[in-house]
């Protein structure tokens, strides 16, 4: 055939491509392949049109990042995946080839070593992969590799002869001429681990900026997914891991916009969430959920929008009429784990999409591709929708692979993310362990005095079985009714009286008031060790100390007891109800959970809700745990397991951002019961219902925390002041740590308050629990009186709080004014203690800030 002949045909056959485009895509789809574009990129042919060669590079880049990430799912060797990522960046950026350096540290000495050695495209790994005997080292103060371990940062040499830093050590070694370089390190957060080096650029006298950004993209690619532990602060956080994975292969995404919905994994709600449930209050859940059974509920979602200007939003707790999940496709993707690709929404009748623009950027969504993201457990973790694809026609089936691959690799970093996640709690518990281990075993002075002064040693310090036993027996407790001088068996007991020693001796004798040491068969020894280790696991803090756990322990028992609400329990109930609540608070720091969430300390990195109450709870069980303390070991399997549960109600119960979610069920069930004549009809009611039983013991360590409301003025006030002056010191702290000004209840300023802030609290928190209470065992009563007359004090401390003040002030300007014309001395009391009615000379115990001249 003559060159005519070939010209036709050539013009034949394109011109049938060009009528025929759905053909033409079939037959490149089955002829071109990512090798054979390596290989065309790969040979020195010259590009006449800049433009296409660049376009061509990009489609060149996607294919590779696509077939990479494949590759990297089914290879588990790290040096294997590196080896294939160096070859790519080689391929795509056109380098003769390109080395990797590991850097480590003999005698003390930092060198670097070849690793992975003049890798091509096509070069085996075998080959480049160095021997131990074979390596290359050298110093890192020598040559440019050295000099970008040192500085830590990537290094474009246009031309090496002119720059004063290059060593030809390793050409000499080698025989190799090199002319330009591009290098960057491997970093482990601020540690070096490695420099990749990439050599001559061909077909260019340098490589560009562009060619050291693809090669830094593709290095992070293989060290997100290949090189977890080098980047714990990343991994730990899946949401920066998606954001950071999806934002750096934005460019290669052929859409316009695109989002991620993150699922909640939450598979268990918590015990008092399922209350309302239970009690018929709320519907139970009839939602769609996942295919392991979730309820689908997308906690944050994720918007990119890639046209004119690239605009990234967070979206944390998306209403149900977001644009992005109005339409109902991602949850109906969340629900079957479908790929669902929609090619012309407008048509859709199935799903309801927004017609117009959906925020005041004017996006329009014309076609829309939804995935699935799973991790290794095939749990769909979150959905990645992409909208609109750039040249106006419908997602392919080439869209679906390259994106189910980024889905797949999104999926597989979270289980990576998992595992990292469990090994920081681990590290976090081991924290906390030892921060406990440190506090409870160090001897303080206040013990270190007692075992100098005392001449007869404390019995429960000897542990010795003969006086555990006698010390246990009831006639050497103290009795029930003549605790130095004030009754158990009263609601306003007051403990100031008493030394912590005696409060041990007090608790004893609860148990044995409920007739439990006997029936469950506890050791006299066990018991003994168990109150004095709870004791000495509450810190010597100003307020939430021993002290305060005896009280609610001993409210736990006047409830039970005097206010009769032992009828609905059961004998083990009532004896883990008590431990409990003397536990509740065991190991208190002094400061609420929010301080903790603020300072971002293990507990709070350790239990996302309701910090402090499950550290007591993990602190009381991990008591337990040990034999020789467990006051329960004489229980039956299942016996024991209805306890530990009752100690996760009793104690969590007691944060107060809980308290308002129990508040209307306590109340239905007061409100039911209240009517009734009948006892053994009331008792039947709750005891017969294990979750108004439940809500009742939950309310009742609300009560029984909260319990100092009630007790006489006399001991009430100093309380109050002890809480205050706890609060106070949170309030330095947030201060001097974590440099914020704290509200008016932690602020040692607003001091002068107390008395209203007092008034607001009972108001708001108090008098509901004590006002059902009595409504629900009259025999409560007392407790709400308490309550009552204690208002009424606050509020007269509050109203004459503007003339007290402004005496003390006319007598403080009076004081100075003589002061400063006789330039004598004047004698200090506490503002405080001036509104508690206290006087007092030397007032050491508070802060300078509160006193004033008098």
């Amino acid at each position: 055939m003559g060159t005519a002949g070939l010209f036709v045909g050539k013009v034949i056959v394109e011109k049938y491509l060009e009528n025929n485009p759905q053909f033409a895509k079939e037959y490149f789809d089955r002829k071109v392949n990512a090798e054979a574009l390596t290989a065309a990129f790969g040979s020195k042919v010259e590009a006449k049109d800049a433009n296409s060669f660049k376009d061509i590079t990009a489609i060149q880049e996607a294919v590779v990042i696509f077939e990479l990430v494949q590759e990297m799912q089914k290879v588990g060797n790290m040096e294997q995946s590196m080896h294939k990522v160096l070859q790519r960046v080689c391929s795509i950026i056109q380098a003769d080839r390109v080395s990797f350096f590991f850097c480590r540290s003999r005698n003390g000495i930092p060198e670097l070593t070849t690793n992975l050695f003049d890798i091509t495209p096509t070069s085996p790994f075998e080959t480049n992969l160095v021997h131990p005997r074979s390596e290359i080292v050298f110093p890192t103060d020598i040559g440019i590799v050295g000099h970008t371990a040192h500085t830590k940062k990537p290094h474009n040499i246009p031309d090496v002869t002119k720059n004063s830093k290059f060593s030809d050590f390793v050409d000499r070694q080698t025989d190799y001429k090199t002319k330009n370089m591009l290098t960057f390190p491997l970093m482990a957060e601020k540690e070096v681990l490695g420099v990749v080096i990439v050599l001559n650029k061909i077909g260019a006298d340098a490589f560009t900026n562009e060619d050291e950004k693809i090669s830094i993209d593709f290095w992070w690619l293989f060290d997100s997914f290949q090189s977890p532990p080098l980047w714990f602060p990343e991994l730990t956080d899946i949401e920066r891991q998606f954001h950071k994975a999806l934002y750096t292969v934005r460019t290669y995404l052929n859409c316009e916009r695109y989002t991620v919905g993150l699922l909640d994994m939450t598979k268990e709600k918590e015990f008092y969430d399922e209350w309302p449930v239970k009690l018929g209050d709320v519907e139970p859940y009839k939602g769609p959920k996942t295919p392991d059974g979730r309820e689908i509920i997308f906690y944050k979602i994720i918007d990119y929008l890639l046209e004119a200007k690239e605009e990234i939003k967070v979206i944390p707790g998306p209403p149900a009429d977001h644009w992005g999940l109005v339409s109902g496709l991602p949850t109906y993707v969340a629900e079957n784990g479908f790929i669902c690709n929609m090619m012309n929404v407008a048509a859709d009748e199935y799903f309801t999409f927004q017609k117009g623009p959906v925020d005041d950027s004017g996006f329009v969504i014309k076609n829309v591709l939804s995935l699935p993201i799973v991790n290794k457990k095939e749990e769909i973790v979150g959905i990645a929708t992409f909208f609109n694809r750039k040249d106006g026609k419908p997602f392919d089936e080439h869209d679906e692979q390259i994106t189910e691959a980024l889905t797949q690799f999104l999926g597989w970093s979270v289980l990576v993310c998992d595992t990292y996640d469990r090994l920081n709690r681990m590290e976090w518990r081991k924290d906390i362990a030892e921060e406990m281990l440190m506090c409870q075993t160090q001897c303080t002075p206040a013990e270190l005095q007692t075992i100098l002064v005392g001449t007869v040693p404390l019995v429960p310090l000897s542990y010795s079985a003969p006086l555990c036993r006698l010390c246990l027996q009831r006639a050497t407790c103290p009795v029930a009714t003549d605790v130095h001088g004030e009754s158990l068996l009263l609601f306003g007991f007051s403990d100031f009286p008493s030394s912590e020693n005696d409060l041990i001796k007090a608790g004893i004798r609860i148990f044995f008031e409920l007739n439990v040491v006997e029936k469950f068969k506890v050791p006299a020894e066990t018991l003994t060790k168990w109150m004095y280790t709870v004791r000495k696991g509450y810190r010597d803090i100003t307020y939430h100390n021993w002290r305060h756990g005896f009280n609610v322990g001993h409210t736990m028992f006047c409830l039970l007891q005097t206010g009769k609400l032992r009828k609905y329990y059961s004998d083990l109930d009532a004896f883990a109800m008590v431990a409990a609540a003397f536990c509740h608070d065991i190991d208190h720091r002094g400061t609420n959970n929010l301080y903790q969430t603020k300072s971002g300390s293990p507990l709070a990195k350790l239990h996302g809700s309701s910090i402090m109450e499950r550290h007591h709870l993990q602190f009381s069980k991990t008591i337990m745990a040990e034999e020789s303390l467990n006051i329960f070991c004489n229980l039956q399997k299942r016996q024991f397991e209805t306890v530990q549960h009752l100690f996760d109600v009793c104690i969590i119960a007691t944060d107060l951002a809980l308290y308002f979610k129990k508040r209307t069920m306590f109340q239905n069930i007061v409100n039911a019961t209240e009517p009734m004549e009948d006892e053994k009809e009331a008792i039947a009611y709750v005891s017969n219902n294990a979750t108004r039983k439940e809500i009742i013991m939950a309310m009742m360590m609300t009560g029984c925390d909260l319990s100092a409301i009630c007790k006489p003025w006399e001991v009430q006030s100093k309380v109050a002041l002890m809480v205050a002056a706890e609060f106070w010191e949170q309030g330095d702290l947030e201060r001097s740590v974590l440099d914020q000004q704290p509200i008016p209840m932690m602020d040692r300023n607003c001091a002068e308050q107390l008395p209203k802030m007092q008034c607001g609290f009972i108001d708001f928190v108090c008098s509901f629990v004590y006002k059902e209470f009595s409504r629900f065992h009259k025999e409560i009563t007392p407790m709400f009186d308490g309550l009552k007359n204690n208002r009424a004090h606050w509020a007269e401390q509050a109203e004459v709080y503007n003339a007290k003040m402004k005496l003390i002030e006319d007598e403080k300007k009076k004081l100075e004014d003589a002061a400063g014309g006789k330039g004598g001395g004047s004698k200090t009391s506490c503002l405080v203690c001036i509104l508690a009615g206290l006087k007092r000379s030397t007032p050491a115990c508070c802060s300078p800030i509160w006193t004033t001249a008098l």
